[in-house]
């Protein structure tokens, strides 16, 4: 279970990053042109999506460094669950924009973050 919730853990955390720092760092317009999936910054100001990208950055760095420092282990979870909540609202973005097979994607994201948040305040926690 343990190599489970570390193997789910890493490709979010490595997913929020690259996600997350792309945002951070690329102009809106950029980020649109990548296509369908992208068309959502449209809702959103420069500000906003850049928001969004610094949060999944500090997501994916919390549900990895606190575990690897022994600091604040708790924050593993935390980290899941602030997930969680973004990926509802990206759910809920999606859906009103009528981009369904996207909404399917995001829910696939909050499963796996409710997955580590489960393992991680349950059975192996640290």
């Amino acid at each position: 279970m343990n190599t489970a919730l570390w193997i789910v853990t890493a490709l979010l955390a490595t997913a929020y990053l690259f996600g997350g720092a792309g945002k951070v760092v690329l102009a809106k317009e950029r980020i649109y042109a990548f296509g369908p999936s992208a068309h959502w910054t449209e809702d959103f100001s420069e500000a906003g999506v850049k928001g969004i990208g610094a949060v999944e950055v500090l997501a994916a760095v919390g549900l990895v460094l606190p575990a690897v420092t022994g600091i604040a282990p708790v924050l593993v979870p935390v980290a899941a669950v602030g997930i969680m909540v973004l990926m509802a609202g990206a759910a809920v973005v999606r859906f009103r924009r009528k981009e369904f097979k996207l909404v399917a994607v995001d829910l696939a994201y909050f499963a796996l973050a409710a997955f580590v948040a489960w393992g991680r305040f349950g059975p192996e926690a640290f």
